[in-house]
């Protein structure tokens, strides 16, 4: 039954009194409402302590409360530095100081504002590629990686930057993105390197010459920037013509290839010869100078020889005549192989030609070493009779 109902006895109203009183006071609301502030802030009942004594107490109760708002607040204010890393304390925004490893304090936000660097990380930015997620294979971007050399050829270079921070100051607050401004400079001093050489220049012999000159120009232009980072190493991970000409390049270098082959084996062969046609004709030189040499002391020693000879025959000329001849005789007869056989009984003079016996035996022996007949005066397989020689006592 409703309380407004005809009947009801009770005939009370939601607010707890009877509906014959009409509706609740204002007043006594706004005094409900702030007895239950005041004993929230520690306070007794309004009503029953005082006007006086209730706001003294809520005023003591909102200081403490705000006491340990304030001890919470300058609490967070407490902040500490990693090793590697630098603390840059900013005042309304403003930069105030950097601060070392370890425990620091500031003054809370929004006051101060701490905004931690890590100044070991190693960064990397790449240029015509990006590696893939878990080891797979890298994604060329051609937009970045074909550039114009000198000699009107595009390659393709893919390149690797590796940079650290190392003034945070300047890496906060000079530049507004420091690593897109990275890649840009990368890129630029790649492209410039790049167009100031010839394609086989940058994709052989010179790779190491390339990386040494990006580095240096993209260090030049960042510190020009004054934006606080460091270019630490720079690696050129792959230098390759467009894939559309893959294939007539290889052919290209294919035959380079082979051209040093022959050129190296070429050399080899030279290295080779000349020296031995060099020392065959020192040899022959010396040979040359040797034989003079003994041609000239041969017949130096002929003159003095006969000069001496030429005093003995004039001192005996019979003498030395008859030994002349007996000299000459004995020179000639020594290179012969005939063998003369003289007798004072007889004026037959025989000779034994030894050499055609030799030679004839040699032959026989190996044709027919066992058939061999006797012949002639020796009686001794076929060896060519002795012949007499007649002569006359005027040729003894």
């Amino acid at each position: 039954m409703a309380w407004n109902e005809p009947g009801n006895s009770n005939n009370k109203d939601p607010w707890g009194g009877r509906n014959d009183q009409g509706p609740p006071d204002l007043d006594e609301v706004v005094k409900k409402m702030q007895d239950k502030l005041g004993s929230l802030f520690g306070g007794g009942g309004g009503r029953r302590g005082g006007a006086g004594g209730g706001s003294g107490r809520g005023m003591a109760g909102f200081g403490l409360i705000a006491g340990i708002v304030f001890v919470v607040w300058m609490a967070s204010g407490i902040y500490i530095v990693d090793a590697g890393t630098r603390g840059v304390v900013m005042r309304f925004g403003a930069y105030t100081e950097a601060t070392m490893p370890g425990p620091h304090w500031h003054l809370p936000y929004p006051i101060e504002q701490v905004e931690i660097v890590n100044v070991e990380q190693r960064r990397f930015v790449e240029i015509g590629y990006r590696s893939g997620a878990g080891g797979q294979a890298g994604l060329t971007v051609e937009r970045e990686a074909l550039m114009l050399t000198k000699d009107e050829n595009i390659v393709n270079i893919q390149l690797a930057v590796q940079y650290q921070i190392n003034d945070p100051r300047k890496y906060l607050f000079n530049v507004r993105q420091p690593e897109a401004v990275l890649k840009q400079v990368a890129e630029a001093a790649v492209r410039e390197v790049i167009g100031k050489n010839e394609m086989d220049f940058v994709l052989k012999e010179g790779r190491a010459e390339v990386v040494s000159r990006v580095k240096a120009d993209m260090q030049t232009i960042l510190d020009q920037y004054d934006a606080g980072l460091l270019v630490s190493d720079v690696n050129l991970q792959d230098a390759q013509p467009p894939e559309e000409v893959q294939g007539a390049f290889s052919d290209a270098i294919k035959a380079r290839e082979d051209k040093e082959r022959l050129k190296n084996e070429a050399e080899a062969y030279a290295n080779e010869v000349v020296p031995k046609a060099r020392g065959r004709a020192a040899r022959q030189t010396q040979e040359a100078r040797a034989y003079k040499e003994s041609l000239i002391a041969k017949a130096e020693g002929e003159a003095h020889r006969f000069t001496a000879l030429l005093k003995e025959y004039k001192k005996a000329p019979d003498v030395t005549r008859e030994r002349l001849y007996i000299e000459t005789l004995e020179s000639v007869l020594k290179r012969t192989n005939k063998v003369i056989v003289d007798s004072d009984s007889a004026n037959n003079l025989m000779y034994l030609p030894l050499d055609k016996l030799m030679d004839r035996n040699t032959v026989q022996r190996s044709r027919e070493p066992d058939t061999s007949s006797n012949k002639g005066i020796t009686g001794s397989r076929g060896e060519a009779p002795v012949r007499p020689v007649r002569r006359t006592r005027e040729a003894r």
